[in-house]
């Protein structure tokens, strides 16, 4: 239990007394004793940012990770590699140059996530977050799964919509019908486009494409995978190419698809309330500085009824106001610890093998024990 505690004391600053500071920025250094240095200098497996199993009372799955960069490393690199997107590493490490992280440096890799307010069935994608997530169908007495990508979406202007629709068509290696839209914007910059791109390298679908009943939106792979994570797309869903196949050959039509748009998101992990941020987008028009703590006592009263808990209003806004989008303890009953494990990993860029491992579901002691 000491062991434990001091890698909560070596992994965060702040997070362990609520009312000490409203800042909650990861910060990872070195005490003087050996086990410290020791236990700073251990490079684990990284886990399977993508793919958790989850409880009917969890909300929160996955585990904050670090790695150490090397000169060459981009945050473009570091996404494909953990199953990130771009933005997601921007936003945990908002000190950190994105194109040249610098040798040595240390990068947040925010796998861990708050599950969406939405049932839990089907696709499930939090544009706020600019993620999906799959909650594949299990066999009776099996444990619920979640499988989560990062995504691109509809930029300013071209918005992807929220709602609730399904899967109506499934292709491979699609042609791509250009819209009028998109072909007169296109022209309006002096690059216009045929009206349709057949299969191949310049078909920005990819090679694969789930059609939604929304008319004209489709979940699609793309030709450019370096805007996964952002605000790139005309208003569809791009997945990184691995990704979408992936999700294709799983998903049939029928599969009920919901988007929601939740850039604040509160949610348990025990005995522990967790909020998540996400900078809300320009042209969403809800208040949601007047929404955070009627949110944040909602999730204390649905969960903990009766209990005398206080959540710092300036820790709340703190957290809202970084937007840094991985998930921050705001009310501890037990003893936190999964909210200070920090998982320091290997660089698999710096292997050579930048396919995505599988190393399970970690547990709060996994970081010490390993």
């Amino acid at each position: 239990m000491n062991a434990m505690h001091n890698l909560a004391v070596i992994g965060i600053c702040c997070l362990s007394m609520l009312t000490a500071c409203s800042d909650y920025q990861l910060v990872v250094y070195e005490r003087e004793s050996s086990y410290a240095a020791e236990l700073m200098e251990r490079e684990l497996i990284p886990i399977d940012a993508n793919h958790f199993t989850f409880t009917a009372q969890q909300d929160v799955v996955g585990q904050v990770q670090i790695v150490r960069a090397r000169y060459e490393d981009t945050f473009v690199d570091f996404a494909r590699a953990y199953g990130l997107g771009y933005d997601e590493l921007v936003a945990a490490n908002p000190e950190v140059d994105p194109w040249l992280p610098g040798e040595g440096t240390l990068v947040v890799l925010p796998t861990q996530f708050v599950l969406p307010l939405a049932p839990r069935v089907g696709l499930v994608l939090n544009i706020a977050a600019k993620r999906l997530f799959y909650y594949p169908p299990v066999a009776d007495g099996e444990p619920a799964v979640v499988e989560t990508f990062p995504i691109g979406i509809g930029r300013a202007g071209w918005v992807t919509p929220t709602g609730v629709t399904t899967v109506v068509s499934r292709a491979r290696d699609p042609v791509w019908f250009v819209p009028r839209s998109v072909r007169d914007e296109h022209e309006a910059a002096g690059d216009p486009l045929p009206r349709r791109v057949p299969p191949g390298p310049d078909n920005p679908l990819g090679h694969y494409v789930l059609g939604l009943g929304i008319p004209g939106y489709l979940i699609h792979g793309t030709n450019k995978p370096a805007g996964v994570g952002m605000r790139v797309s005309h208003g569809c869903v791009r997945l990184y190419p691995e990704d979408i196949e992936y999700i294709f050959n799983k998903v049939r039509i029928g599969t009920r698809v919901r988007i929601v748009n939740q850039p604040y998101r509160f949610g348990w992990y025990g005995t522990d309330l967790y909020f998540e941020a996400h900078a809300p987008f320009d042209e969403d028009e809800r208040d949601w500085f007047n929404l955070l703590l009627p949110m944040a006592r909602s999730s204390l009263i649905e969960s903990v009824a009766g209990s005398e808990q206080v959540i710092e209003v300036s820790r709340l806004n703190s957290i809202a106001g970084n937007h840094r989008g991985y998930p921050v303890p705001v009310v501890q009953h037990g003893n936190g610890l999964d909210a200070y494990n920090l998982r320091r990993v290997i660089n698999i860029l710096a292997t050579g093998d930048t396919e995505r491992v599988t190393g399970g579901v970690v547990t709060a002691g996994d970081a010490v024990a390993n």
